[in-house]
């Protein structure tokens, strides 16, 4: 990783941690948000999402985009806010069907997360996390 980077992980209430993943991140109530420096872990924050219907698709990537977020680790989501993504400058990994949050930035940290293809988006854009 670059010398600073934030990572975003759509959480399941408290988020954290410890929190479980949110399924699709356009539907998540909040975002675990942890800060690398020169390759070592350092603040973990939390990041509200907003309404879904304020702005479809592109709402929560403009919203992370908008807050120095530069990855993002997802299990799901469409092809519209891939692209979106790209967009913006923003990375999107896949988290391999792990389960806590502190899961996968350890399975981030240690290169084991695939890049999020459009292979592996959801054919329902809207229903699925787009």
């Amino acid at each position: 990783m670059p010398d600073k980077q934030i990572v975003a992980i759509p959480s399941n209430e408290p988020g954290g941690l410890e929190a479980e993943l949110s399924a699709h991140f356009g539907h998540c109530g909040i975002f675990t948000l942890v800060t690398f420096e020169d390759g070592k872990m350092g603040e973990v924050s939390l990041l509200h999402n907003i309404p879904h219907q304020q702005g479809g698709c592109m709402a929560p990537v403009n919203h992370l985009a908008q807050n120095g977020v530069k990855i993002l680790v997802a299990g799901g989501m469409g092809m519209r806010p891939l692209v979106g993504f790209n967009s913006v400058g923003i990375e999107v990994f896949h988290n391999n069907g792990l389960a806590r949050v502190g899961d996968v930035v350890t399975a981030l940290t240690e290169g084991r997360l695939p890049k999020f293809t459009m292979d592996n988006t959801c054919g329902g854009g809207e229903a699925h996390g787009g």
